[in-house]
């Protein structure tokens, strides 16, 4: 768990942890130079929850992205890694169910647990259900969307440890989750995507990345697409990929070659070479969108 300044939601977050099912046994936080009591909180619910070992960690003080990768480049020295915001409540079965999907998988197949949530209001009331993904997860998909939520996210060892080795040589990302997603695609794992919600995102003012639905969330992905800055997203994404080019699959190699090319081309060109080599977003509008960024040079 990343947390900054996050004292005043960050209780019903850690309570929810002890209330699982499946209580995890470790919890390493690592704090970006919180001004406000998070650490004094995180301090006491340690002392009073000792079936949780609890380690605190100094950030980087570089940003959310940036304390998450911190984390990321720890040793692996669980079967199960979850990662969690600090003002978001799991469900009490979160970690089993989790642990139940991933179980089957062979040893040694990177996979990532991800999910839908309830989107919530400050208080906790009014749950609506986030976007689903009726398209499967992949490469092709990840280089253009996000479909995993951070605080959805639960890795196998075997996925855990490919984190960390991409980590350990990635000095940028946008956004851990969205780069989680794209490196778990990317090196032939596997994404388990459960359109049961089994967490409450909290939505306040300080969110770094909010809902994905509603007008708002529209508009906002359109002046992002417009202004460039999904653009920068894209170029920043594909520097980090790069880095671990070696780790991708031929296939997924090739792929972020041809997202690449395609962005540089002119606009028609652009989209044919998007439609050509199958990149696609979640929904028709997600589609359109995607197509719209390739003719205005904005990918």
């Amino acid at each position: 768990m990343a947390t900054w300044n996050g004292a005043t939601r960050l209780v019903p977050q850690l309570d929810s942890f002890a209330a699982q099912s499946l209580v995890p046994a470790r919890l390493i936080v690592s704090d970006d130079g919180s001004t406000d009591a998070t650490v004094q909180v995180l301090t006491d619910w340690a002392a009073a929850h000792p079936e949780i070992a609890v380690t605190l960690r100094a950030g980087p003080r570089a940003g959310a992205a940036q304390n998450f990768l911190s984390l990321l480049r720890l040793p692996v020295e669980t079967d199960l890694w979850a990662i969690s915001d600090q003002d978001d409540v799991w469900l009490p079965e979160k970690l089993q169910v989790a642990a139940a999907a991933l179980a089957p998988l062979p040893d040694g197949q990177p996979a990532l647990y991800c999910g839908r949530s309830f989107e919530v209001n400050e208080d906790l009331t009014g749950h609506r259900l986030s976007r689903g993904a009726p398209r499967p997860a992949s490469f092709a998909h990840a280089l253009v969307q996000n479909i995993a939520g951070g605080n959805t996210m639960v890795l196998n060892r075997a996925g855990a440890e490919a984190i960390r080795a991409a980590a350990l040589r990635t000095t940028d990302t946008v956004i851990h989750d969205w780069w989680i997603y794209q490196v778990i695609t990317g090196i032939g794992g596997r994404v388990i995507f459960d359109n049961t919600p089994h967490l409450l995102y909290r939505q306040h003012e300080g969110n770094v990345i909010g809902a994905n639905r509603g007008a708002l969330a529209t508009l906002m992905r359109a002046h992002m697409l417009v202004t460039g800055r999904f653009s920068d997203w894209c170029k920043r994404n594909i520097a980090a990929l790069r880095t671990i080019e070696d780790l991708l699959t031929p296939e997924n190699r090739a792929l972020l070659s041809a997202f690449e090319q395609a962005r540089a081309l002119p606009p028609l060109q652009s989209l044919a070479a998007i439609r050509r080599a199958g990149f696609y977003r979640q929904g028709l509008r997600g589609q359109l969108s995607l197509y719209a960024g390739a003719l205005l040079r904005r990918l």
